[in-house]
């Protein structure tokens, strides 16, 4: 299965922060399992990206990337 949305400007962003998966999960009760979706570029909820712009104080676009792809279903 083909990913168009990723989340690797998310860990990025971390990495520039105060922030860590520790606080992430003990201070923000973001759970371990929504890191883990993060990882591994599966969908999240617009509520949960939010949230974690709000952590981060940044942007939505330093939290998840759209990649086009030539196998994206016709509309």
């Amino acid at each position: 299965m083909i990913r168009l949305i990723v989340y690797s400007p998310f860990w990025d962003t971390l990495k520039k922060s105060n922030e860590s998966t520790y606080t992430l999960i003990n201070h923000h009760h973001i759970s371990s399992s929504t890191l883990d979706k993060l990882r591994k570029n599966k969908p999240l909820n617009t509520t949960t990206i939010n949230d974690l712009c709000r952590i981060l104080n940044c942007q939505i676009q330093d939290i998840a990337k759209y990649l086009p792809n030539e196998e994206d279903q016709f509309l």
